[in-house]
């Protein structure tokens, strides 16, 4: 027998399902999915545009084609993708709302014999959850917010602690980008909006609310990312500080060591830095790109440290974090992981 599920439920149960089966159009489910769900498309993106666009003219043969379009997918998918299955298995079978993409294939594996639920509210109710979440998690943790200037090895410790034991929240690695003009990963495009906001929800999720949770201090947007407010205010008004504090020659040689994709790209570098003509003017971004040009990435790195990063950030860090006037201050000599290491093993002595 099959039988249907809300959200609620559904969530509560989400590592037990054998399967998480999104029926929705391929570029659908490119854009934010259930955590660790399988897209089963019962219409690709083109017969869905179709379908769609006839409804607006005839609702009856629209319905009439998309059921055939329905059938013959489902039927392949069926061949495709279900032999071998026990009759135990118990996929989670979900599409927009909960409608009928997902109710023709959660009632096909019904008649076979398998344990399919079908989402009640499908992926829109899914959404509403997070969001709802999204603006009370944050809330109901204790937060230890690494703070620093550029270079000084805020991601380094964050994953030292991380690896040392600790419970961290890597928003940057989360949203696929460094955090500023020049941040963005090679080879790796950041995720959609809804599909941060997925892996936020399922990251903090997966936190535990009597211990403390480190993160680095970030502004309200991580490249084309939007951080959620509530999580902003509770880092920012309920979290306590460390202040790193890094020689400048050993923040430019951090900075050498994580944009060294740039000296195969020198071009990429200096739009990059196109970005800052209206903070710094044209002749001084010029410069910065002349110097690139020529190989001097030390001075460029220490001149947009100094006269831009250096500045900008202080200001902001002080505008948004109270705390940061009784942070805890902690001295380190380079980004080695020796050094990281060693500072993750204070940090968590110190609870």
């Amino acid at each position: 027998m099959s039988y249907t599920i809300d959200i609620g439920d559904a969530i509560a149960e989400l590592d037990r399902f054998d399967a998480i089966l999104d029926v929705r159009s391929p570029g659908e489910f490119a854009e934010d999915h259930l955590p660790g769900a399988e897209n089963w498309p019962v219409l690709d993106d083109e017969e869905r545009r179709i379908v769609g666009t006839l409804y607006k003219q005839d609702p009856l043969e629209a319905r009439r084609l998309g059921a055939m379009l329905v059938a013959r997918n489902v039927a392949r998918l069926l061949d495709e993708r279900t032999g071998g299955k026990p009759k135990t298995w118990r996929p989670l079978v979900y599409c927009w709302r909960g409608g009928q993409r997902s109710l023709s294939l959660h009632w096909f594996l019904g008649q076979i014999g398998f344990r399919s639920r079908q989402l009640v509210g499908g992926y829109k109710g899914y959404r509403a959850q997070v969001r709802d979440d999204l603006a009370t998690l944050p809330a109901g943790f204790a937060w230890r917010v690494l703070c620093g200037r550029t270079g000084s090895g805020k991601t380094r410790l964050l994953n030292a602690i991380a690896a040392a034991g600790g419970q961290t929240l890597d928003l940057e690695a989360l949203a696929a980008h460094r955090g500023s003009v020049l941040g963005a990963l090679p080879g790796a495009p950041q995720p959609s909006q809804k599909g941060f906001d997925s892996a936020l929800w399922t990251a903090l999720r997966g936190l535990d609310p009597a211990r403390p949770v480190f993160v680095e201090s970030e502004s309200r947007k991580i490249g084309r990312i939007t951080l959620p407010e509530p999580l902003l205010d509770a880092m920012r008004e309920r979290g306590d500080c460390v202040w790193l504090q890094m020689p400048e020659a050993a923040r430019v040689e951090l900075l050498l060591q994580d944009y060294a994709h740039f000296s195969a790209d020198p071009e990429a570098f200096c739009r990059a830095l196109d970005g800052l003509v209206e903070l710094r003017g044209h002749a001084r971004v010029e410069g910065w790109q002349q110097r690139a040009r020529a190989g001097d990435w030390g001075g460029v790195f220490a001149e947009l440290m100094r006269e831009h990063y250096d500045p900008g950030y202080e200001r902001s860090l002080r505008r948004h974090f109270p705390a940061l006037a009784r942070a805890l201050e902690l001295p380190l000599v380079d980004g080695s992981p020796a050094c990281m290491a060693e500072a993750a093993q204070e940090l968590l002595a110190r609870g």
